[in-house]
């Protein structure tokens, strides 16, 4: 007997009986307290009240030194407020999923990808950030910029600004890094032009000038 000779299986729905079943199981639950109308409109209610948006919000960011206030939706990312909301266009958008680095900033201290932060996560931390622009000393180049420069540490020089701001941070955390430890450090930033070389020994030379010129 060929398949298409087969009985048909006839597929059975919901029937009267199960859904009976279902009723009564499902008000017993609610009779005993697993769930209310009064739970539900108490857990809505609360998480209403530590939402944000989605329409746009006001906050404030502390940025280079200075207290930045604007008005954007929680969903924009840190990066993107530096560089569509506050002109600061250092920090570079190339992967925008957290793999390159071109878009790292320093926040208290720590190099970031701002790509990968919520705006309005910085401004409820109330963190400071740091970009390549507040890096600028009365039109000098900072101590790190200059040795990018004078060791040919860049060629196309778009992912320049994130290098830098990854290699402060880690002086500031390491004052006296070797050549090695400068490698490992500054895994999380990537360069198309191949300009390791050079960057590393940038890194190497800005933390020596940083001491004083010290080893």
């Amino acid at each position: 007997m060929s398949k298409r000779d087969e009985p048909r299986k006839e597929k059975r729905g919901l029937g009267r009986r199960d859904f009976v079943k279902l009723v009564s199981g499902t008000s017993a639950a609610v009779s005993a307290g697993v769930l209310t109308d009064a739970d539900l409109l108490g857990a809505q209610t609360a998480a209403r009240g530590k939402m944000s948006g989605p329409g746009a919000v006001p906050m404030a960011l502390r940025v280079n030194g200075q207290q930045r206030q604007v008005t954007l939706e929680p969903r924009v990312t840190l990066l993107d407020v530096l560089r569509d909301s506050l002109n600061l266009t250092g920090a570079k958008k190339v992967c925008d999923r957290g793999t390159c680095g071109a878009c790292t900033v320093i926040m208290d201290g720590k190099p970031i990808y701002s790509c990968t932060m919520l705006a309005i996560e910085a401004a409820m931390s109330g963190a400071s950030i740091e970009t390549i622009e507040g890096l600028v000393s009365e039109g000098e180049l900072h101590v790190v910029s200059s040795a990018f420069v004078q060791n040919d540490a860049q060629q196309c020089g778009f992912c320049t600004p994130g290098f830098v701001m990854a290699a402060k941070a880690y002086i500031d955390a390491h004052p006296s890094p070797t050549y090695q430890q400068v490698q490992r450090s500054l895994g999380g930033n990537l360069c198309r032009c191949g300009t390791y070389m050079g960057v590393r020994r940038a890194v190497v030379e800005a933390a020596m000038k940083m001491k004083g010129g010290r080893s």
